[in-house]
């Protein structure tokens, strides 16, 4: 995987008779360290329609400076960055390819602007010489290679100012005090290209298109199934990098969608849905692989280590990494087969397809106070069967596979609500957060049944290498109390998520 750093810096309007100001003023810092000019010539890469530039992403082929290569940028928040890194080549480098694979897919990348940089730069350093932030004042030329404007040049200047490795953010603080109080105000734009690109397109209207609010049912629902979609193609490049948490965010949006289609088959058409679920239910059962077997390690994990040494009896800890880490082997390299093959970018393109082109059943067309509540309440009466299920049941395997049923009716339930909340509000949210805890202590229930299962096969496991299962069956009993107590639990919970009043709000 490619070099990757975490960028902060903040821009500055400048221009070509714009002075620094005595930085050695602002708090913290001791010395202005300046460093030379530096000349950088890059080439930016998108596709024809700019997908990269429409989710804030940059790609570039630099030359010149001390970091010249080729450079992929992630916005992680206003300011902040992830800048990947390969050494310079004549094509993109393949780390760099995958982690566009989602937005890019069939695109041709061709480069769009190039910008020539003078850099003239500072360095700002603390009383012990520890750098602590880097000034520089960029003149900038660019020129537009392709699409509108093709030929088109502008030129400015700007001041960037970039926090050092593990700096303190309060450096870029005091130093943009000094800055402001010289009169340089910051930047408009969050990136040259962002900049280069808004300064040689053609301004063909003053006014920009208008986003219509959602109005009908199927407005509504729409919104949802994009921001989902949205979701899994954002996360693909945070998969590939194994961020923590990814894994589980990406498979939570696929099933939030499927669950959306389901919900609202009155609305969607389902021969257009339908398909699209089983591929979905297919991305998840992947995606859940390695996230089922992370969320058992930590499990069992915090249950060794809360032991104490007396009742740990045997190579307990050995056993569990080389069990897991033999469940583990080859699912992260599967994950990313996964993403790279055409069976996962064929559905993009369906969801694509989709949100360009709804399916939507003329149910759609009505108000949302009225389609919507129908919806959410269909799933809660699903929910309400399993439940009534599941609590008939006395403990045992068929109660635990009638509340994992609940649970999986549960979820659905709550997406709807959440869904939902936009049009219906307040009740929406309060029958999501109900629905949510009963989900929640039906998922605890499952991980308690999971772990066990786990649990006899270690114990099993070290009775035939001729250890003692002394601790693993320890371990088997307090998850079968954590088990009993979420079923006691269950009743009351349920009971608050089954409020006719909840119910009524939402009709309301």
């Amino acid at each position: 995987m490619a070099d990757t750093k975490r960028e902060i810096e903040r821009k500055y309007e400048a221009t070509d008779d714009t002075r620094l100001p005595d930085l050695t003023r602002a708090a913290g810092v001791d010395r202005s360290v300046h460093r030379g000019l530096t000349e950088l010539d890059a080439v930016y890469y998108d596709t024809a329609d700019l997908r990269l530039a429409a989710d804030a992403l940059t790609l570039r082929r630099r030359t010149g400076g001390a970091d010249e290569g080729w450079h992929l940028k992630f916005p992680v928040a206003t300011g902040i960055r992830d800048e990947l890194h390969e050494p310079l080549a004549d094509t993109l480098p393949r780390p760099l390819a995958a982690l566009l694979r989602s937005r890019v897919r069939h695109a041709e990348i061709a480069p769009v602007v190039r910008l020539r940089s003078a850099r003239d730069v500072h360095h700002l350093t603390a009383a012990d010489g520890a750098l602590l932030a880097e000034v520089s004042v960029d003149r900038v030329r660019a020129e537009r290679l392709a699409g509108e404007g093709s030929g088109t040049t502008a030129a400015w200047t700007e001041i960037e100012v970039e926090l050092a490795d593990d700096g303190d953010p309060a450096v870029l603080d005091a130093v943009e005090k000094r800055l402001r109080k010289a009169g340089i105000r910051p930047a408009h734009s969050a990136s040259k290209l962002a900049r280069a690109l808004a300064e040689t397109t053609p301004v063909r209207d003053g006014s920009k298109p208008r986003k219509n609010a959602p109005h009908t049912a199927g407005d509504h629902v729409l919104a949802y199934v994009r921001k989902q979609i949205r979701t899994i193609v954002d996360l693909d490049p945070a998969v590939r990098r194994g961020l923590p948490d990814s894994v589980h965010k990406m498979r939570v949006a696929t099933r939030r969608l499927r669950s959306t289609f389901k919900t609202h088959r009155k609305l969607l058409d389902r021969a257009v849905t339908d398909p699209l679920g089983a591929e979905l239910k297919w991305l998840a059962a992947e995606l859940g692989l390695d996230r089922d077997q992370e969320v058992l390690d930590e499990r069992l994990g915090a249950r060794v280590e809360a032991l104490p040494a007396t009742l740990t009896l045997g190579p307990v800890r050995g056993r569990l990494r080389a069990w897991s880490a033999a469940r583990r082997t080859g699912s992260r390299r599967r994950i990313i087969d996964v993403l790279d093959g055409k069976r996962y970018l064929d559905l993009l393109d369906a969801l694509d397809a989709l949100s360009a082109d709804p399916p939507l059943r003329p149910a759609a067309r009505r108000a949302p106070e009225k389609a919507l509540p129908r919806a959410v309440l269909a799933d809660y009466e699903k929910l309400a069967r399993r439940m009534d299920h599941a609590l008939e049941h006395p403990p045992g395997p068929e109660r635990d596979t009638a509340m994992h049923e609940a649970r999986k009716a549960a979820k659905r339930a709550r997406y709807a609500g959440e869904s939902a909340r936009p049009a219906l509000g307040r009740p929406a949210k309060r029958f999501a957060k109900r629905v949510k805890a009963v989900q929640t202590v039906l998922g605890d229930h499952q991980d308690s049944v999971v772990a066990r299962e786990a649990l006899r096969t270690l114990a099993i496991q070290s009775h035939a290498a001729g250890e003692t299962a002394f601790t693993w069956g320890l371990l088997y009993g307090q998850e079968e109390a954590a088990a009993e107590a979420r079923e006691r639990e269950l009743p009351e919970v349920w009971a608050r998520a089954s409020d006719p009043g909840l119910r009524a709000d939402l009709k309301h």
